[in-house]
């Protein structure tokens, strides 16, 4: 049974990827090994930038392609395609000193959430 529900859900995760996907041909704004910081921003409505990670430091570190921005398909303002980042943010930069060294967090973010490092 439990192989019957893993099946189901990785057809529907990759139906979701395809379907978000975009065949085009926009210039990656980072490469992998990139420091970055997340932008700080408190845009009103829908954003799919944690607060947590606003004004944090992380490292690109995997490009998954061009993906529609989820936060202009939900204002209506078209798929808008960008790179889509796995970012490794370290815990104690996200937690502070008390969180333990050795951890980290990946988060998927566009080109538009970040910014380079001075």
């Amino acid at each position: 049974m439990s192989r019957v529900i893993t099946q189901e859900v990785a057809r529907g995760l990759y139906k979701a990827t395809r379907t978000a996907h975009v065949d085009a041909d926009v210039a990656a704004s980072f490469k992998v090994g990139d420091a970055i910081q997340a932008r700080n921003v408190n845009p009103t409505g829908h954003t799919r930038l944690p607060r947590y990670i606003r004004g944090k430091q992380g490292v690109v570190a995997a490009d998954h392609g061009i993906f529609q921005f989820a936060d202009s398909l939900a204002h209506g303002g078209g798929k808008q395609p960008q790179h889509l980042y796995s970012v490794k943010f370290t815990a104690q930069e996200l937690w502070g000193a008390d969180a333990p060294a050795q951890d980290s967090l990946y988060i998927d973010l566009w080109d538009d959430y970040l910014e380079k490092m001075a």
